[in-house]
């Protein structure tokens, strides 16, 4: 069964920066794209950023220039660095693979941009 469990999230102030970490299992990680999601209360889950197996990434406009996403293979692993943070950045944080039918959504990890 594919599963991802995403780390890092937690409260930081309007400026500062938070990693995220998320951990694949049950796929061949390598070949497929990975992406960040994000859900704030009240909003639907909306896309954040991709990265292809060849390492090709893609952000959304209201992120660019402060997230960067980033991939391991040999460690199943997938990042996102956040720096600049605001408050709308505020929501819950998923990781999955867009393009696997057996992709299941995790539990998100929280990332609180509050003074």
């Amino acid at each position: 069964q594919v599963q991802f469990v995403e780390s890092g999230g937690g409260l930081v102030q309007p400026g500062g920066s938070l990693s995220l970490s998320c951990a694949a299992s049950g796929m061949i990680f390598r070949i497929y794209t990975m992406g960040w999601y994000r859900q704030a209360p009240g909003n639907q889950r909306e896309f954040v950023a991709s990265i292809t197996s060849g390492g090709r990434t893609n952000y959304a406009e209201s992120v660019k220039g402060r997230f960067t996403i980033s991939r391991d293979n040999a460690k199943n692993m997938v990042y996102l660095q956040m720096n600049s943070l605001k408050s709308e950045d505020t929501a819950v944080y998923y990781c999955n693979a867009p393009l696997l039918k057996a992709s299941t959504w995790g539990q998100g990890t929280q990332v609180t941009v509050s003074s």
